[in-house]
């Protein structure tokens, strides 16, 4: 495979991680979006006072130190015993020796609260505090019945500022953003919800919900406009992303239980290859670099060199596709992959593997 068949997808927008510790990122986004809307189509009108009395008690901010630094985040209260949802960034300060997270609720009591699991890869994380009370609970959606133009409220802390109150509407669905993780790693927002609803740094971990005040997201991540220095121009531009409820209730289930997450595996490293780079002697798709051996792909008979064609019944464009299927399916599922090889396609079922 020569090296000019590689090419290298472009960058979109800078994106804001919504924790105040947050600087500015580039990230690469995918779509299959079923639909985008201006703010003037909306589906529906929140009465957003309502929705905010009902909510607010159940939106915390969240306040962390430690080795990585110090910031301040939102979450919300999942589970009356103390369980709280929020972004992995936001309580990554805090992780290592030294490092504290306190909680302040609506009614302005602080407790202290520690880590029951997180999880880098989807951004997510699951924080507890130890109440003498029944805490109220957010109600959860669901993001499977979203619908591009709905109505929605953002709450959180933007900036520290404790029981802020934003709406909007869904503008689109099924974006996936993916945002510098740690360890040099990814973090990926699945299938997130876009909204036209003001999310500054702060606001990550908080919660967009419906007109009924169901949750139906964790916003994690608002896009900013790079001045000609490269620097963010600052504030909300009205392009903000949230995890859906679907995916962030599973995580939270999983840590809640374990403490950690178990996601799935292929076993194989790609570079996307374009009709350019290849000057059309090869298909578009997925250069396969390297396949781990006695990995789930090698097992399934994919090599170095192939080119993947599709991926789950849906083209192969990006390694983001990859990604998605290991946080969105659990090992043991089988992913039907389609490639070239040697001028000669063929179809193979990988059995995803646990990711080591």
């Amino acid at each position: 495979m020569r090296n000019k068949w590689v090419a290298v997808g472009a960058l979109a927008a800078a994106l804001v991680v919504g924790g105040v510790i947050g600087g500015v990122i580039a990230a690469a986004t995918s779509s299959s979006a079923s639909g985008t809307s201006s703010g003037s189509s909306a589906l529906s009108v929140c009465n957003v006072t309502s929705v905010a009395n009902q909510v607010l008690p159940s939106v915390v901010t969240i306040f962390v130190t430690g080795p990585g630094g110090s910031g301040s985040g939102s979450g919300e209260i999942i589970r009356s015993d103390g369980y709280i949802l929020t972004n992995n960034h936001v309580i990554a300060p805090a992780v290592g020796p030294g490092g504290s997270i306190d909680v302040q609720f609506s009614d302005g009591q602080t407790l202290p609260a520690t880590l029951t699991g997180r999880d880098p890869l989807t951004d997510l994380a699951v924080i507890k505090v130890d109440a003498s009370r029944s805490l109220p609970v957010i109600a959860i959606g669901s993001s499977s019945s979203v619908q591009v133009g709905e109505a929605v409220v953002v709450l959180g802390a933007p900036l520290g500022l404790s029981d802020t109150v934003t709406s909007g509407i869904v503008s689109a669905l099924d974006r996936t953003i993916e945002v510098p993780g740690e360890n040099d790693k990814s973090a990926l927002l699945v299938s997130a919800v876009q909204t036209d609803a003001a999310i500054n740094p702060g606001n990550s971990g908080g919660s967009m919900v419906n007109c009924a005040g169901q949750l139906i997201g964790v916003p994690s991540a608002g896009a900013t406009v790079p001045s000609s220095s490269g620097e963010s121009s600052g504030g909300s531009i009205g392009l903000g992303f949230a995890i859906p409820v679907d995916l962030a209730q599973t995580i939270s289930d999983e840590l809640i239980a374990t403490g950690t997450v178990t996601h799935a595996f292929f076993g194989l490293q790609t570079t996307p290859v374009t009709q350019a780079a290849t000057e059309g002697q090869v298909p578009v798709g997925l250069w396969v670099r390297a396949v781990v051996p006695g990995g789930p792909a090698a097992k399934a008979g994919l090599r170095a060199d192939d080119v993947i064609t599709s991926i789950n019944g849906q083209p192969a464009t990006s390694n983001v596709q990859l990604q998605e299927v290991t946080l969105t399916k659990r090992p043991g599922d089988t992913v039907p992959v389609e490639f070239w090889r040697n001028g000669k396609t063929a179809q193979v079922t990988v059995t995803l593997g646990t990711q080591p």
